[in-house]
């Protein structure tokens, strides 16, 4: 069947979420993109971590996003003091932590995160303020995506769907 057609219901309804239509509004408010790139920052550093440690990013050069993340955040975070982390970025990262050891769950959450980025991430650049770094790629966006194709396999649903379900939850924390 495919991990995209296995994993659709959980995909559209992380889709679905209030912050998601103000994110694509072309309206959002530059202090609520940045909370949602100061979790983001945790989330995909966190996974990016364990991902390099397991060598699952070896033949994906620059697909690493976090530092991109994090340098979107500080462009755009005004306030001396840092945005508090969501319960579910907190509970993202304690998960990462507990499957660091099985490639395949991390590959999971690389498949829904960064071929989501690689995906969407063109049509959310146009609708956010500032620079943009998260979404951009100095690599061969087509390229990337299959190479990240070549390792998934309909097993990782599951796993794919958990990680899905963290997203919705970090969106409707937001809102």
């Amino acid at each position: 069947m495919g991990l995209r057609e296995l994993t659709k219901e959980n995909h559209q309804r992380a889709e679905r979420q209030k912050f998601v239509g103000i994110l694509l509004s072309g309206k959002i408010d530059p202090k609520l993109y940045a909370q949602y790139l100061w979790n983001q920052y945790f989330v995909y550093k966190a996974l990016e971590e364990a991902a390099t440690a397991a060598g699952l990013f070896a033949d994906l050069p620059n697909i690493e996003r976090h530092k991109l993340i994090l340098e979107d955040f500080q462009e755009l975070w005004a306030d001396p003091n840092n945005p508090i982390l969501c319960a579910s970025t907190n509970n993202y990262i304690e998960h990462i932590k507990n499957i660091k050891n099985d490639n395949d769950k991390l590959m999971a959450h690389l498949y829904v995160r960064h071929m989501g980025d690689l995906s969407g991430g063109q049509m959310i650049a146009r609708c956010v303020p500032g620079s943009k770094r998260y979404y951009k790629f100095d690599l061969d966006v087509n390229e990337c995506k299959e190479k990240i194709r070549a390792k998934i396999n309909d097993d990782m649903a599951d796993e794919a769907k958990i990680c899905f379900d963290y997203a919705t939850e970090l969106f409707q924390e937001l809102v």
